[in-house]
């Protein structure tokens, strides 16, 4: 769904963050001691033998829209942070770690509801539509030693459009 497809209201929301999209990093720093800075719930599974962190990247852009989620508070060890909106109120978030551990849960957007978003109301699972997502980028079995952050594939603007309906 395109913007011009929003009502009103979430329009002014949606500029509203997008201002906030260049200052937020440096305030979720300052107030990251509000948020527990250890692995989110909701573990889905690893990256598999013989993957990349630059192709899981390009895979989850290129097939499904997952794109840059700056409005994430920040877990200890994880080298990736990507949402795939289903609409203005619902995204899909994925965290991958540095030993490539991937959890995922589907929850509010900041933009539609800011504090049921950062307090995690609603938040759910979601791990059969993670697993058709990941496909053969996840494994059950543990092998990566210490993934890095990777840079290589530009972050796709995922607050841009949406998917599904906005009601």
């Amino acid at each position: 769904m395109k913007n011009s497809k929003l009502s009103f209201g979430q329009n002014l929301k949606q500029k509203f963050w997008r201002m906030l999209y260049p200052i937020f990093p440096t305030l979720e720093h300052k107030f990251l001691f509000l948020h527990e800075t250890e692995r989110q719930k909701f573990h889905i599974g690893w990256l598999a033998q013989g993957k990349t962190l630059a192709e899981l990247k390009l895979h989850l852009s290129k097939e499904w829209g997952f794109g840059n989620h700056f409005v994430a508070w920040e877990d200890k060890t994880q080298v990736l942070s990507w949402r795939k909106l289903d609409s203005f109120e619902k995204q899909y978030h994925l965290r991958v770690y540095s030993d490539g551990e991937i959890r995922g849960h589907y929850e509010f957007t900041p933009e539609a509801a800011p504090y049921k978003h950062f307090t995690e109301i609603d938040e759910q699972s979601k791990t059969e539509d993670f697993l058709k997502f990941l496909g053969e980028y996840v494994s059950q079995t543990k092998y990566v030693g210490h993934l890095i952050p990777d840079t290589s594939v530009p972050s796709q603007e995922s607050e841009i459009t949406y998917q599904g309906d906005s009601k």
